[in-house]
């Protein structure tokens, strides 16, 4: 893939180059963080009942349609990927499993309002989540050396980066009250945090472990959490988590180039190869 180069939206399987694919460069630790993606990325639709609940505006849904449509096919395709790098996969299978134990609250309430308490609230925390996967898959194509994946990823990455705009654009569309900016900071904070819930965790644990091995091997949230947060410390480099870190900062209102930014960066950052067990620094680590 040249490097720049362009991706627009409204992609789908038959725009990748399947026949590149080099199984000698698909390496098992990325194979795994691909199967929990492509779960997590399938899992759409129950988004998209959600977000039209809080934002029932007719203008609104098709707009939340698409979004989730595109995140589908994100699942689809990373779901394509690990297929072919691991034929034992199964993506309908795995996700069958994973829809099954993971159901959070708010999904199946009526609820009109956000869990983040309004719909600012809920447009922050959704571009702290496009922030962080606009960087994840960025960092995945940099990653990599599988001609497809990075394909792949590149794709996906782009689009992930519109929808952290469209989120954002509709951030300041709301004609609720500004929400204070320790209130703003809060929520983005709060969804950083929830990276380490089960959405994650069973992702990965239902992308992992076989169904024929799923009684000997019970889910344990901390297991397979740490297992994924190891695996993600090695693809992210530390410009990844700069990017991330500004995005966030903007969605919250505050200075992207600000000296708070770089200081929340860093310590992310650190905190990241701290908790994945990688103290010392490497020169591509830093890169």
């Amino acid at each position: 893939m040249a490097e720049g180069k362009v991706f627009r939206q409204g992609w789908g399987p038959d725009d990748i180059p399947w026949s590149d694919f080099d199984r000698s460069k698909a390496e098992p630790w990325m194979i795994d963080a691909i199967k929990s993606a492509a779960l997590v990325e399938y899992n759409a639709p129950d988004y998209v009942a959600y977000l039209k609940r809080i934002f029932p505006d007719p203008d609104y849904a098709p707009v939340i349609e698409q979004w989730g449509r595109e995140e589908t096919n994100h699942g689809r395709v990373l779901g394509m990927w690990a297929e072919m790098a691991d034929p034992s996969f199964k993506l309908e299978e795995a996700f069958a499993r994973f829809r099954a134990g993971y159901k959070p609250a708010h999904f199946a309430s009526s609820d009109t309002v956000s869990v983040r308490g309004s719909r600012r609230g809920e447009m922050i925390a959704r571009c702290v989540v496009e922030s962080g996967t606009s960087s994840y898959y960025t960092a995945i194509k940099d990653a990599t050396g599988e001609p497809v994946l990075k394909e792949i990823a590149g794709r996906i990455a782009a689009d992930e980066f519109r929808h952290y705009k469209l989120f954002f654009e509709t951030l300041h569309k709301q004609d609720e009250p500004e929400l204070p900016f320790w209130r703003r900071l809060s929520i983005a904070l709060g969804r950083v945090v929830e990276s380490d819930d089960d959405e994650i965790s069973y992702s990965h644990y239902c992308a992992v472990v076989p169904p024929g091995r799923v009684a000997a091997m019970p889910y344990a949230r901390a297991v397979y959490s740490k297992n994924l947060f190891g695996i993600t410390a090695r693809i992210y480099r530390r410009h990844h988590i700069h990017k991330l870190v500004q995005m966030v900062a903007k969605a919250v209102g505050a200075n992207p180039q600000g000296w708070l930014t770089k200081l929340a960066g860093g310590f992310l950052w650190r905190m990241m190869r701290v908790r994945a067990g990688l103290r010392g620094s490497t020169a591509r680590a830093a890169a």
